[in-house]
């Protein structure tokens, strides 16, 4: 991204970098929890495999077998038409420091949790009305099954389900309360002993059934992901945009920060995605 001609409001791509694209993949859960991220100025087109090949045993000077054109389907992402989300802070000449756009590390921690809480929300829950982001939840082709948080035999239906298909999971996300309640189960009726207990070694880290597990609240109680993150396709915007407004909210001797930035999420293989519980669709 080139500086502004017209003004020297507009960051730098590095800056810009530095300040939002960097600390909200370090923020957001999704962008966190391992999925392909494409960078990508344009529409982006994935090709994916629709039907494989059945490779046989053939012997010395036999006839190999033809077994026809592979087909291919492909996935979209980042239409022309999808939708950014933005947002403008204000903050006052009083706040100014010594920086590389000249805000505190207050306001910048603000604008990361703001736009980071608006990207999980629609990678997980968004239903894709008027050009915005289909989330996780509302992607058709998902495996689905049942979850019930007092009994994690349904977490271990959900890894079969997975397993069936030869899929390894490498995330689960669950609501705080569901995950409180699982971990509050006990071996037996009047047992002290928790039948989820915490790995010491990992002292910052959280896992059911050896499989990494994100808690957040963008998630409804009752309803559970379990992925393979590294089929979820996300297409990230490569020219993200903050403006410092300086003349703007001058009569109030104020500074506005406008962010504007990209995203869209789309799944290669679908069914290497468990949607647990209440349906979002």
């Amino acid at each position: 991204m080139a500086e502004s001609t017209a003004t020297n409001n507009e960051l730098l791509a590095d800056q810009v970098s530095s300040l939002l694209v960097q600390p909200l993949e370090a923020a957001s859960v999704v962008l966190g929890s391992g999925p392909r991220i494409f960078d990508t100025a344009r529409q982006l087109r994935i090709p994916k495999l629709v039907s494989g090949s059945t490779p046989g045993f053939v012997g010395e000077g036999g006839l190999i077998p033809d077994d026809g054109e592979i087909e291919f389907d492909e996935m979209t992402l980042m239409p022309n038409e999808r939708k950014s989300i933005k947002i403008i802070l204000r903050y006052t000449n009083e706040l100014v420091r010594q920086s590389i756009i000249g805000i505190d590390a207050v306001l910048k921690a603000r604008l990361i949790k703001d736009v980071s809480d608006a990207l999980d929300d629609a990678l997980l829950q968004g239903t894709g009305a008027s050009d915005s982001i289909k989330g996780i939840t509302r992607q058709s082709g998902v495996t689905t099954g049942a979850f019930t948080p007092t009994d994690p035999d349904t977490l271990l239906d959900a890894i079969a389900a997975l397993n069936a298909k030869e899929i390894q999971p490498t995330r689960w996300f669950l609501s705080g309360a569901d995950f409180a309640t699982l971990r509050k189960i006990k071996e037996t009726t009047g047992s002290k002993r928790y039948l989820l207990e915490p790995d010491p070694s990992k002292a910052g880290g959280t896992t059911l059934f050896g499989i990494p597990t994100t808690v957040t609240n963008k998630l409804p109680q009752g309803q559970a992901i379990l992925a393979d993150m590294s089929t979820v396709a996300i297409a990230r915007d490569t020219s993200p945009s903050v403006t410092v407004l300086s003349e703007r909210y001058a009569e109030y001797d104020q500074v506005g920060l406008r962010v504007t930035t990209r995203y869209d999420l789309g799944l290669l293989h679908p069914e290497a995605v468990a949607v647990l519980g209440t349906s979002g669709s």
